[in-house]
């Protein structure tokens, strides 16, 4: 381990790791129902599983909103005066924080906006695919869909989930 392994949580563990604790939880739980409806509705998974290739994971959403704020401040810098110089450079130092310790300013608000990380996303995406028996250890049809979504999600996101 590294002196910057143990500063910055990692890649994978650090939006997670800087949200509060009952957000995470809200966004596992209706990962969870999603899972369980579609259990129960298996001919729709194919749609759900298109709708999650379309779904913007959080670090895409903080890129694209970063970059937007860095060019309307150089354009309100340039055509307004320079004061407006600070946004772009707020916004820079924002997305460095956030590269390094997976916090930044916008980041509470989107995931209290329910915006997940690109692995919450695959896990959704792995668990469907469990229920729909893609996979060569299909889920035991005896199970209640509840069930059987809670073991596919387990089976992605550990027996924690």
């Amino acid at each position: 381990m590294t002196a910057t392994d143990a500063a910055a949580p990692g890649t994978r563990e650090r939006v997670a790791a800087n949200t509060a604790a009952e957000v995470n939880e809200r966004i596992r739980r209706q990962t969870e129902a999603s899972l369980c409806y579609f259990a129960e509705h298996p001919e729709e998974i194919a749609h759900r599983l298109a709708e999650l290739d379309g779904e913007w994971d959080i670090e895409r959403l903080l890129e694209a909103n970063a970059a937007s704020f860095t060019l309307a401040g150089l354009v309100l810098g340039v055509v307004s005066g320079r004061q407006w110089l600070v946004l772009p450079t707020a916004v820079a130092g924002f997305l460095l924080q956030h590269a390094v310790q997976g916090w930044c300013p916008p980041l509470p608000v989107f995931r209290r906006l329910g915006i997940r990380t690109a692995r919450e996303i695959e896990a959704e995406r792995y668990a469907l695919k469990c229920l729909r028996g893609d996979f060569s250890a299909a889920m035991d049809a005896t199970l209640s869909a509840r069930e059987r979504a809670r073991r596919a999600l387990a089976s992605v996101v550990g027996a924690g989930a």
